[in-house]
């Protein structure tokens, strides 16, 4: 039977008679999977989560209460109530408030403003343009939950390979007497795609870990650069900078090439694959440092999780490494004319045996005219 919800009171009571209950149906719109234990994690990193709806109080109040928001002592306010509340009164119910029902924008806008004149770091999340006040007054805004959201930290991989490229580039070419560098312009550019994609790439996939909960939060003027980063930074320059120096300018010494006993066509084939150990020495040095940066705090076990972590293990093994032994291992074609690599004795006899590379003692590096014309 359908009737006027507005109509008289007398009305509703004639509606009343002789009627049989056949059932009674409610509607719930339940949580979603998962929203408890985010709000756990949260409390458990020590962030507050506060719950502003437009519902009514009782509706808020189970919601907040099945998320784990509402905890004992904590106060359940409306909208206009909180609206009206004078500055005093704003400062001692505001620490203590969890919930706000039938709240509007402007009571959104206020809460974060009260919040941060107590000296708290808010963050608010936003599901329409309703929210763009309060948004903006926040510290930290996400406009919109659906989202996923996800970051990653290269930390100090692009710093230090740009720092010791630098300094590598200039030291050799000021102490060359053809003013070159050590490494060209396509190796820097081959470096630099392994850097800004691929490991970029592989540490935007790494799972976050929950050990993240439990630091401690940094204050509201800690520097983007922590001291950690830093000193992770100068290390691992001043690191690359050494070996790669020492292997260019001492090699011949380490190495046991004797300039005396050899041509100039041998001496060049060994300048050629010391040129080639520092190539490959520098990309390796590289792609060790991204499996340090994976761990954001100063543990010494950097491979904690990298199992769980596939698009990793694929990008440095299948990606860096294999194309990285690819290119220095081709005797021919455009990898080593581009690159400028040779490759070692050992893999000229792999190639040797596969017919890939022609059997000679000294790989050539000038053309019979110009050697023609030096005669």
């Amino acid at each position: 039977m359908k009737y006027d919800a507005r109509s008289s009171e007398s009305a509703r009571q004639v509606i009343r008679v002789d009627l049989t209950l056949i059932a009674i149906t409610a509607i719930e719109d339940p949580l979603r999977e998962g929203v408890d234990q985010a709000v756990a994690d949260c409390q458990r990193a020590g962030v507050s989560v506060r719950m502003c709806t437009g519902d009514n109080v009782l509706t808020a109040r189970s919601i907040a209460y099945q998320c784990g928001i509402f905890t004992p002592g904590g106060v359940i306010m409306e909208g206009p109530t909180f609206r009206n509340l004078s500055d005093a009164e704003h400062t001692e119910i505001v620490p203590r408030l969890q919930v706000l029902a039938r709240s509007s924008p402007e009571d959104k806008k206020i809460l974060v403003e009260k919040l941060k004149f107590l000296g708290k770091i808010v963050c608010l999340t936003g599901d329409g343009t309703k929210d763009g006040p309060a948004l903006k007054t926040a510290n930290v805004e996400f406009p919109c939950v659906l989202l996923e959201l996800r970051s990653y930290c290269q930390r100090c991989c692009l710093i230090s390979v740009n720092i010791t490229a630098v300094i590598i580039n200039f030291v050799t070419a000021v102490a060359s007497n053809s003013e070159s560098s050590v490494l060209t312009a396509v190796q820097l550019h081959w470096i630099n795609i392994i850097m800004d994609t691929f490991t970029a790439l592989a540490l935007a996939t790494d799972p976050a870990s929950r050990e993240v909960l439990d630091r401690k939060p940094d204050r509201k003027t800690a520097p983007l650069f922590s001291t950690a980063m830093c000193l992770q930074i100068l290390g691992q320059s001043t690191y690359q900078t050494f070996i790669i120096l020492l292997f260019h300018f001492a090699g011949d010494i380490i190495f046991g090439y004797d300039k005396s006993a050899h041509t100039d066509l041998q001496i060049q084939q060994c300048h050629a694959e010391l040129d080639t150990l520092v190539f490959n020495a520098f990309v390796f040095c590289q792609i060790f440092n991204s499996i340090n940066a994976r761990r954001i705090d100063n543990r010494k076990n950097v491979f904690v999780g990298i199992h769980r972590n596939l698009y990793f293990i694929i990008i440095i093994t299948l990606i860096e490494v294999a194309a990285q032994i690819t290119i220095v291992s081709a005797s021919r074609g455009v990898s080593r004319s581009l690159l400028a690599s040779v490759p070692k004795e050992l893999d000229e006899r792999i190639f040797r045996k596969l017919k890939l590379m022609r059997d000679s003692d000294v790989l050539p590096i000038e053309s019979p005219k110009s050697q023609e014309d030096k005669e």
